[in-house]
């Protein structure tokens, strides 16, 4: 058993002032950590599942439910109370001799282990360990102690069940297998169980006589992109790198400030940065608006890295799209958050820490509820023409200075309404799932299916990128947490997953043109940076393929008849499909649509309505569909009066037509009166 000495792993401070202490007390020092502290060796990745279910053994379990193969860093449970999937490993005995085991498949140089307790919505009490031991075997029969100079050392664990306790050995030990062995746990053993979630660090050496399939796993990515995780300051250089080695194709903006006073960044890819050209989408990501589900955050920089390199080689698809396409990419939607987790670490952020905004808000649920607003309005409307179905306005006491609404959610409002946005998505982290409209239940219910009109193509784009997904599409993968998506293909209804009142799904569907979706991109929401290059592998194509879907459908200009000028907010309206959208200022619009055939109406106040027959193929470019829509008798007099100008003939016609129409709808009246009253008059005689 090789031992390597490893004290350059700790904070030489930290160490000092812990021996220190130790010595003034004459107890033996070892140094555990609760800060953050750069290992040289990444995780196994027991929370990422890169370790796998076979890979965990334990000497004893409660039930299935609390077996070894729940033993992971950040794992959530299930909402049933003893479901199999429950929130940590718990042995089923509470004596010392109980132990978890990892098999790390190949002989590994283990330098550190994280610790939490049993996570559970059921139990009012802590499950946790306070000490535990460390033993390594290179065949699982001998096993040898982690030592503290001549004594076994004793790593302190954990305090309550969320927070992760890293502890790091002061001596690495190389070997195939680790087992942590819990000494005394929930107030000195007298209450509780022995239940944890733990990760363990360590460098996997290389055996050039050994070729197993886990060896041969990709860890890196071709592309040549900067794959690390970039604080504010480093992400703002980044953005402003990739704008310099592209300004043709590349503009940065700010759309306003977090609570804290850091700005909210976009980068804007497009052959003709800072402008809308018409008939020419915009497509928004959005990613961080929980602080802590970061990988969206480096997805969103290596996006933005990757457009531009390719751009610049002549890769056709890539040209294609950004000559195509307007691209907004908010890579930190909350980087107050952020800032909060950066500084505990990939590990030690534990599930939580950094998912509000800094003064609490949970910018999921920060959105108007414009779901209630269109509910209720169902249900007191008795005629049903007169029902709104899209634009929905916003109530007047969200948008009051009092409100409880985050200042980074009111600059996304109002970047919503200021770029009329076609398709979007927001990323998360946590599952691997992608979620679709609506998030919100009717009824308020845990959950429930709830469709809207566009449920067909929602279903399509979250299909897009699901299916595209290397992990998404692994059916050999296991469930992250305590819902098996897989049985859904990887996709689902926001609502009938859980109930997520304002939501920006929903809002962005009710209150704007743009549908958007919510990708849940990673088991861990803060996956190593040692992961980083193959989930962007894994992603790549989704992030690509999902973009292209904004061209699907039918797109046009909705003009005046007479002078040929864009008509803004006209209203489309697609037969059988109970939402509508409008132009935007100059007249285009863009309706995303399987294909199929379908009719297809353009109003405009002041206009006689147009419609026509749209065809949309399955072709990755969309159907032009344009409306000329002619002007009301009324407005085109308004119109020839305010100028001086003399009434066309056709106008005169049509105001004679309309005098004589007039006429025989008074006469008629004028009849129908005076016969009820003859009527009336021979009833009294």
């Amino acid at each position: 058993m090789q031992c390597i000495h490893a004290a350059e792993y700790f904070i030489q401070s930290h160490i000092d002032a812990g021996r220190q202490s130790a010595l003034s007390h004459k107890k033996p020092f070892f140094p555990t950590v609760s800060l953050l502290v750069v290992s040289e060796c990444p995780p196994l990745g027991l929370e990422s599942l890169k370790v796998k279910d076979t890979q965990l053994r334990a000497s004893s379990y409660k039930r299935r439910g609390l077996g070894p193969h729940r033993g992971r860093l950040n794992i959530q449970s299930g909402i049933e109370d003893g479901d199999i999937y429950d929130g940590a490993w718990c042995a089923q005995y509470r004596d010392k001799k109980q132990w978890l085991e990892v098999d790390a498949r190949r002989l590994t140089r283990f330098t550190g282990v994280i610790l939490q307790g049993r996570n559970s919505i059921w139990r009012s009490v802590w499950d946790i360990v306070h000490t535990y031991k460390v033993q390594f075997s290179n065949d699982t029969l001998v096993w040898k102690p982690c030592m503290n100079g001549t004594e076994e050392a004793i790593f302190e664990g954990n305090q309550d069940a969320e927070t992760p306790v890293l502890a790091l050995f002061n001596t690495s030990t190389v070997a195939r297998y680790i087992r942590i062995n819990p000494q005394s746990w929930y107030q000195n053993g007298t209450k509780g169980h022995i239940c944890l979630r733990a990760e363990v660090f360590g460098c996997a050496l290389s055996d050039p006589n050994s070729i197993y399939p886990w060896q041969t796993e990709p860890t890196e990515s071709k592309d040549k992109l900067d794959f690390r995780h970039h604080n504010y300051k480093e992400m703002r250089k980044l953005m402003k790198s990739v704008q310099e080695e592209c300004p043709d194709i590349t503009r940065i903006y700010s759309i306003g400030k977090s609570y804290m006073g850091l700005k909210l960044y976009v980068m804007e890819i497009s052959d003709n940065p800072g402008k809308h050209e018409l008939g020419e989408p915009e497509f928004r990501y959005v990613a961080g608006m929980h602080g802590n589900e970061v990988l969206g955050r480096e997805l969103l920089l290596n996006l933005m890295q990757y457009i531009c390199q390719e751009y610049k080689r002549g890769d056709q698809r890539i040209v294609h799209l950004v000559k195509e396409t307007r691209i907004h990419l908010l890579p930190s939607m909350n980087p107050d958050g952020y800032e909060m987790a950066f500084k505990k670490g990939s590990e030690l952020a534990g599930w939580s820490l950094g998912r509000y905004s800094y003064e609490g808000i949970d910018m999921n649920h920060n959105f108007a509820d414009l779901n209630s607003v269109m509910w209720t309005a169902i249900e007191l409307e008795t005629d049903r023409s007169k029902l709104i179905n899209h634009y929905f306005p916003i109530p007047e006491q969200y948008t009051t200075e009092e409100a409880f609404v985050a200042s980074e959610t009111r600059a996304v409002i109002s970047w919503m309404q200021n770029i009329p946005f076609v398709l979007g998505a927001n990323l998360h982290g946590g599952e691997l799932v992608v979620t679709y409209p609506y998030d919100m239940t009717r009824d308020w219910a845990p959950r429930e299916h709830t469709p809207t009109a566009d449920e067909s193509f929602f279903r399509w784009l979250a299909v897009v990128y699901a299916s595209t997904n290397q992990v998404m599409s692994n059916h050999d993968r296991r469930p992250c947490h305590n819902k098996d998506f897989l049985r859904y293909n990887n996709i689902i209804n926001g609502a009938d997953w859980h109930n997520v009142p304002g939501s920006m799904n929903d809002f962005s569907y009710l209150h704007t043109n743009c549908f958007e979706v919510t990708v849940e991109l990673s088991c861990d929401k803060f996956p190593h940076a040692s992961e980083l290059p193959i989930e962007w592998e894994n992603n790549r194509e989704s992030l690509l393929t999902y973009m292209e879907q904004v061209h699907r459908g039918i797109k046009g200009v909705v003009r005046d008849k007479d002078t040929g000028a864009g008509i803004a907010d006209a209203v489309i309206k697609v037969d059988d499909i109970n939402h509508h959208i409008r132009s935007v200022a100059d007249g285009d619009y863009w309706r995303l649509l399987n294909p199929g055939e379908y009719r297809v109406t353009a109003t405009a106040e002041g206009y006689f309505p147009s419609s026509r027959t749209c065809q949309v193929m399955y072709d990755h470019y969309p159907t032009i569909c344009d409306f000329r829509l002619t002007k009301m008798p009324k407005e085109r007099l308004k119109e020839l009066l305010m100028k001086g100008g003399k009434l066309p003939k056709d106008l005169q016609l049509r105001l004679r037509q309309l005098r004589m129409r007039k006429l025989r709808v008074t006469t008629k009246a004028i009849n129908r009166r005076r016969a009820a009253a003859a009527a009336k008059r021979a009833k009294r005689v």
